[in-house]
């Protein structure tokens, strides 16, 4: 599937699911740390007590939607190996993955939706990102990359 060519037709569904997932994490996750709250001003997010952040078992949230589960697939964001997601200021993270570095890395991309304004103004702009140079070289991933705190 072209999926840049599709991004039109694909984005009013991953739009509405991602704002739907991002409302349920809201209510079941947990806040941040004292520590994790630290990490969200170093990292530039103005609203971290907005953050809640849901751990899941063994893969991240996908949605329903056959489609948008492969297009998530092909383009690299919701395969195996990802431990990470944010949807507006709501994170996931994959038990047993919840490192400093991740959170900083995770809490970078809250920072880009919060300047963004919403889920749906971020989306498009992120999407568009990762389908024409590649998930890797997206700019939005490499300003988190470079966000990243070690690990302590």
């Amino acid at each position: 599937m072209d999926l840049l060519s599709q991004l039109p037709k694909l984005l009013p569904g991953a739009i509405a699911w991602a704002e739907a997932r991002a409302k349920k994490a809201a209510e079941v996750g947990s806040p941040l740390t004292p520590d994790e709250q630290s990490i969200a001003r170093v990292v530039g997010v103005t609203k971290p007590e907005l953050v809640r952040i849901e751990i899941v078992a063994d893969r991240l949230p996908m949605p329903d939607d056959p489609v948008l589960q492969a297009a998530a697939t092909q383009a690299g964001l919701l395969g195996p190996g990802m431990v990470g997601l944010t949807l507006g200021h709501s994170i996931f993270v994959c038990r047993g993955h919840k490192t400093r570095r991740l959170i900083s890395h995770e809490l970078r991309h809250v920072y880009q939706y919060e300047q963004h304004g919403s889920i749906a103004a971020f989306l498009p702009v992120y999407l568009a990102q990762v389908l024409q140079v590649g998930y890797q070289n997206a700019a939005f991933e490499q300003d988190a990359r470079a966000h990243e705190l070690r690990d302590t």
